[in-house]
């Protein structure tokens, strides 16, 4: 039976690992494997940025396919011999119990039969087709399954080249945040940089006019000090005098004592930290929060029909007349108007100016909440701190809860999509004032209501460092 072996073993090397057949017009890519050229070609027609080896996953760098007319021929011979095979075996099967010829075959126990092997206690009952018959059916089932197999082959193919292509994907969308990442990094520290040089010049200014300060100093205190010691010896040189001569001295001396007993000026000298330490929520923190402020508008369609907006809809005012009849998408209960754009990703930022208003709530919402949540009391949806009366509060994801901050005119809003972070800053100070942590399921837009005050709340335009 070796020799049976042998040519499984050959007929298996002129297998397509595409199609699983016979090699039709093989060749051979850059790893060394072999395939049809049909089968390889439409293999590598989808994937358009790779082209990979089905067998072994190279990555092949051109898709130049070799002819291998050496194996081409192999293949025959091989089908020559699997030819000579069957010949061969079909002539010398026989049935090893009873020395006759395998004519018959059972379909019940799929099994090679002679014509004494049909007795009823082993297959009497039992299906038996002569062999010619069996033959033709089977080839038939075995070509059902091949086609089966190889539709199987083709799905998998087809998974194999789909998450190639998702794998490329992949690798372009991660070198783009990596370029991206690498673009924001670098500006930040050159940003840093330029701050760094900027303060450390301003705090070399400000040592060496405090430097030349103590230097007078010194100087007046070393003429002071000199002035007093020609005072003390013409003060002995007088007291050796005369009574007479001492006496007509003592008036011009009791002067210049008293002029040269007044101490100098000194001029204060203290390094004032605060001007020149580097506080990241005074310098920093704005110029990069300056990398991702957005030109947000008003959404007029949701706006309450009490609030009046101007036209370039970045200001909003409370009046007593209605302004519009209300819509679908507006709010009725509350004086609330919502912005755009809406946000599903990334970093924004935008400020908005509040003035002395009495009251207010600014924050974000859910974008695709339906008209009865925007009017339900519910804080769940929307993340936002208010102002009422002398105070803050928050309210949204988490529980209700007053802060300790000053009265802010501005107001900074902070998203950070995909961190899930909102954080409000008091402006023009840029001091925090909140920070709400949660995870967003889908769009978010800016949040404002406005109070039934007359008093205006306007949006601040990216341009404008301050409002």
């Amino acid at each position: 039976m070796a020799h049976v072996e042998v040519l499984a073993r050959l007929q298996k090397e002129t297998k397509c690992p595409i199609c699983l057949d016979d090699l039709t017009d093989p060749v051979t890519v850059e790893c060394g494997h072999n395939f049809c050229r049909s089968c390889i070609k439409d293999f590598w027609a989808g994937q358009q940025a790779t082209s990979s080896c089905p067998v072994c996953r190279h990555q092949c760098q051109h898709r130049n396919l070799r002819s291998n007319a050496q194996l081409g021929n192999m293949i025959e011979t091989a089908q020559l011999l699997q030819g000579m095979e069957n010949k061969r075996h079909e002539s010398s099967t026989s049935c090893e119990r009873h020395n006759q010829a395998l004519t018959l075959f059972c379909e019940d126990d799929l099994q090679l039969l002679c014509d004494q092997c049909v007795e009823p206690e082993s297959h009497g009952r039992h299906q038996v087709l002569s062999i010619t018959e069996a033959a033709s059916l089977h080839r038939k089932h075995l070509q059902d399954y091949s086609k089966l197999l190889k539709w199987e082959v083709k799905e998998i193919q087809g998974l194999m080249s789909a998450l190639n292509k998702r794998t490329v994907t992949l690798r372009e969308q991660a070198e783009a945040q990596r370029s991206q990442l690498t673009s924001e990094c670098e500006k930040l520290m050159r940003f840093l940089d330029q701050e760094e040089r900027a303060a450390f010049s301003r705090l070399e200014d400000e040592e060496m006019r405090l430097e030349k300060r103590l230097l007078d100093n010194i100087a007046a205190l070393e003429h002071h000090g000199s002035s007093l010691r020609d005072l003390l010896r013409h003060l002995m040189l007088t007291g050796e005098l005369s009574e007479a001569k001492m006496l007509s001295t003592v008036k011009d001396f009791y002067l210049n004592c008293r002029r040269q007993l007044i101490s100098p000026s000194i001029f204060p000298v203290q390094l004032r930290r605060v001007e020149y330490s580097f506080p990241l929520q005074y310098s920093a923190l704005q110029k990069v929060i300056q990398h991702f402020t957005d030109n947000v508008t008003l959404d007029l369609k949701t706006a309450h029909p009490n609030l009046l907006i101007s036209k370039d809809r970045t200001c909003v005012t409370f009046t007593k007349k209605r302004q519009r009849i209300p819509g679908s998408s507006s709010f009725t209960k509350s004086p609330v108007v919502l912005g755009i754009p809406h946000f599903n990703s990334g970093r924004h930022f935008w400020e908005v100016q509040v003035g002395k208003k009495p009251k207010w709530a600014i924050g974000i919402c859910k974008a695709d909440s339906s008209i009865g949540e925007r009017q339900s009391p519910n804080p769940w949806g929307y993340w936002r701190i208010v102002w009422q009366g002398d105070s803050f509060n928050v309210s949204g994801a988490d529980p209700d809860s007053r802060l300790k901050a000053a009265r802010a005119t501005s107001i900074g809003v902070f998203l950070d999509y995909e961190l899930g972070e909102v954080s409000f800053y008091g402006m023009p100070e840029k001091c925090h004032l909140y920070t709400f942590r949660d995870t967003f399921s889908g769009p978010v837009c800016p949040y404002f209501y406005i109070g039934p005050q007359s008093e205006p709340l306007r949006l601040c335009s990216a341009t404008d460092s301050e409002c």
